[in-house]
């Protein structure tokens, strides 16, 4: 694309902006580090600019340490990575507790950024983070009440169901209940894995659909943690979701993990 029109919608929009919800064990953060190519925790930034030194981004504990770094941040705070300041996330606070303060919190932080004034201060996108590591019950009250009372009319949301690998273990129990060998269940689980994978994701859409302000798509992401994984699947959705060609071209340029993703989108 021609880096002077790309230069124009950065200048216009500022930033690409995205907030980020979900449960506290969700993968949102590593999903972050993934699309902004990084190890390292997010800076944090208050409403005023100012680098917010008392806040610590979550992150689970990191595999080779039994330390993790956790702390209270607002939803108003900006999380930008060093790797890739084009991106600015929010992030909402676990969604377990189901707290009315908390929701209340969220609606209007939406309502006004959705439709900003000011470009620079409006989220283009939101991602929905549903853990599949718990996908005996996957949608949770607190969640349906925000696809039901939370007006997303002027942003899309796109549905991440993360952590999409843990199937493949309930695929591999299912086996071992069936009489195969730990050894046959492991050389057999990824077949069934992925058709239990795709019945769970149509019962969520199908559940989500029926709400007031349903999403926009739903994509699966699995082992974020390992160093092959990448976010195309998820950045490719989000790109699609955007009604704008301007916001489309914003995010395409933004992202720079994947340069098939930049080519598909340059031809188009």
């Amino acid at each position: 694309m021609d880096p002077v029109k790309i230069r124009e919608h950065f200048d216009r929009i500022g930033h690409f902006r995205i907030l980020v919800i979900g449960r506290s064990n969700a993968g949102k953060t590593t999903i972050l580090q993934r699309v902004c190519n990084t190890t390292e925790l997010p800076e944090i930034f208050n409403t005023k600019g100012e680098k917010a030194r008392w806040a610590h981004y979550s992150i689970p504990p990191h595999p080779l340490t039994k330390y993790s770094q956790r702390g209270y941040h607002d939803i108003e705070d900006e999380l930008i990575f060093r790797s890739n300041p084009g991106f600015i996330f929010h992030d909402s606070r676990g969604f377990e507790a189901g707290s009315d303060d908390e929701l209340r919190s969220m609606k209007k932080f939406v309502a006004e950024r959705a439709t900003a004034m000011k470009l620079e201060k409006r989220i283009h996108a939101i991602w929905f983070c549903i853990p599949m590591t718990e996908c005996e019950r996957p949608i949770v009250a607190a969640e349906e009440k925000f696809f039901n009372e939370c007006n997303t009319a002027h942003v899309p949301v796109i549905v991440v169901l993360t952590k999409a690998d843990a199937i493949e273990s309930l695929a591999i129990g299912q086996l071992r209940d069936e009489g195969f060998t730990m050894k046959e269940a492991i050389q057999r689980a990824k077949e069934p894995a992925v058709q239990m994978l795709s019945k769970l994701k149509m019962r969520i859409e199908a559940q989500l659909a029926g709400c007031k302000y349903p999403p926009k798509d739903c994509v699966s992401l699995a082992s974020m943690n390992e160093d092959h994984a990448d976010c195309n699947a998820l950045l490719r959705c989000t790109t699609n979701a955007l009604d704008e060609e301007e916001l489309q071209k914003l995010v395409i340029s933004t992202q720079q993990v994947n340069v098939v993703l930049n080519i598909e989108y340059a031809v188009k």
